[in-house]
């Protein structure tokens, strides 16, 4: 497992821990591939016995190149490393992604590793001991009079490492289809609907990966559409998907029986009996209504006697501007 306190690292940090887990993946294959090269002509035998002992009596397989014979041994070496480095390299994949994953998903993401393992495994055994003898039966049979079957030892390589990964992958299907409804991508009701496309879908694409025979084509299809169905039936046994969990917490308003508390309607304080009526601008007559807000104003009348003041700006004292004070003589009696 990753370390722990790498959760919260920068990115640098997850790189550094994804070249640790490369290296021991190049590591593991690096292992098997030295114990597999001391052996790899015998394993080549091993290899091409379904066709071997099918063809006829005087003829074997050939090699049509130069390094065909030190190449195709080495190559299968290489890839059977692969192939058994396949748990190894799954686990180094889960290691590093298991910390973003939530606790209920490692508890479903394990037994989906370990069956993933088992089922690619069981896909090339079916492609071995099930497939090739009846490809190669059907293929050694066909052909036309006077033509003797000598295979090229790398083309059937080539053609044999092709089957066992189309195979492989294809056993994959029931971890894919349980994954994909784990994740809330799609639902066992939806894929059932769709069950006629996937059936043909499955024909299509044994049509693309397997050669251009109608047995191949059919034992690849067949298993396929039944590991599909096998899928559906395991996603029963998987829970509430990922994306049906927020949602389930809200209750549907439908199926709820409690009804919707009706929302509460706020009244204006001002009924529509106590608005004021419209008052024409233009009616002089009309009443004016104070405002309480306004200050008072204040009016203070002046007296005849006294003339309104002016400062001088000189003086800056009070200065008369109205007309001089009348006389004695001006009094009237």
């Amino acid at each position: 497992m990753s370390d722990p306190s790498l959760n919260d690292q920068p990115l640098i940090a997850h790189l550094v821990e994804l070249r640790d887990r490369l290296i021991r993946v190049l590591i593991v294959i690096l292992i098997f591939f030295l114990g597999f090269i001391a052996f790899a002509n015998d394993l080549y035998a091993y290899l091409a016995e379904p066709l071997q002992s099918l063809l006829p009596e005087g003829a074997s397989m050939i090699a049509t190149q130069v390094a065909s014979p030190f190449l195709a041994p080495f190559k299968l070496a290489l890839y059977l490393s692969i192939y058994c480095g396949a748990p190894m390299i799954l686990y180094q994949l889960w290691g590093f992604i298991a910390p973003g994953l939530y606790q209920n998903e490692k508890k479903i993401a394990g037994p989906l590793l370990i069956s993933s393992i088992i089922l690619f495994y069981a896909g090339m055994a079916f492609a071995y001991f099930v497939v090739f003898p009846l490809v190669f039966g059907f293929f050694t049979t066909v052909g036309p009079t006077g033509v003797t079957v000598m295979t090229d030892i790398d083309a059937y390589l080539s053609f044999v490492l092709k089957l066992f990964l189309a195979f492989g992958l294809a056993f994959e299907i029931p971890v894919a289809t349980m994954l994909m409804i784990k994740a809330g991508v799609t639902t066992v009701e939806s894929l059932k609907e769709k069950r006629p496309y996937v059936f043909i879908g499955c024909f299509v694409v044994g049509m693309l990966v397997t050669p251009p025979d109608m047995i191949s084509q059919t034992l690849l299809a067949v298993p396929m559409w039944l590991l599909f169905e096998a899928g559906l039936i395991g996603s029963r046994f998987l829970g509430t998907p990922r994306g049906q969990d927020e949602t389930d917490s809200h209750q549907d308003p439908e199926t709820d029986p409690t009804p919707p508390t009706p929302p509460t309607v706020v009244e204006n304080e001002a009924s529509e009996d106590d608005s004021p009526e419209p008052i024409d601008e233009f009616d002089l007559y009309a009443p004016v209504k104070s405002d309480e807000d306004d200050a008072p104003i204040s009016e203070t009348r002046e007296s005849p006697s006294e003339p309104p003041l002016d400062l001088d700006d000189d003086a800056q004292k009070p200065k008369a501007v109205g007309p001089p004070k009348p006389g004695k003589s001006d009094q009237t009696d």
